[in-house]
């Protein structure tokens, strides 16, 4: 594959799932009030809307400047991604390019949100019993998957992460 092909296809990749992102978010927004949402599989799996001011599980979500640490942190995150992108790209190292797609979307599909509305919008809720799982949006199932694809590409096969690092 042509090396500017591959970082093109990726980006396009990446670019599609953050659309998906911010579709998903804008539909919520318009059928849900703040804190309202609907069951899919009974008191178990549905689409509740709520505003994250924070990070995951809510870090720093208390503290007025977090944001704009998490937006530093983020933008800087898909720059690095994004370089170390074109490089696996060139590298013709596919899963490691796929793994950084997912990765780079899912910091820039919450990037835009801290930017746009200064917190993320999060609506996938699963509860188990009394207790719910902290609430998450694409862009979140999109950096964990790209995360985990790293770890695991980096403890299998560290020849291709080599090639990339």
């Amino acid at each position: 594959m042509n090396k500017y092909k591959g970082t093109i296809l990726f980006l396009l990749l990446s670019s599609l799932l953050i659309v998906v992102d911010q579709i998903t978010k804008l539909m919520v927004v318009r059928t849900f009030e703040l804190h309202t949402g609907t069951y899919f599989i009974n008191d178990f799996f549905g689409f509740f809307y709520t505003r994250n001011t924070g990070s995951a599980f809510s870090f720093l979500a208390d503290k007025s400047w977090g944001i704009y640490v998490l937006s530093a942190f983020s933008l800087v995150l898909s720059v690095v991604v994004l370089f170390f992108l074109i490089k696996a790209t060139k590298a013709n190292e596919k899963l490691v390019a796929c793994a950084l797609t997912l990765l780079l979307s899912g910091a820039v599909g919450n990037l835009i949100d801290r930017f746009r509305l200064h917190y993320v919008i999060d609506f996938i809720r699963f509860d188990f019993g009394s207790r719910t799982f902290p609430i998450f949006n694409v862009a979140d199932i999109c950096a964990v998957l790209g995360t985990i694809m790293l770890i695991i590409i980096m403890i299998f096969l560290p020849d291709k992460a080599d090639k990339v690092w």
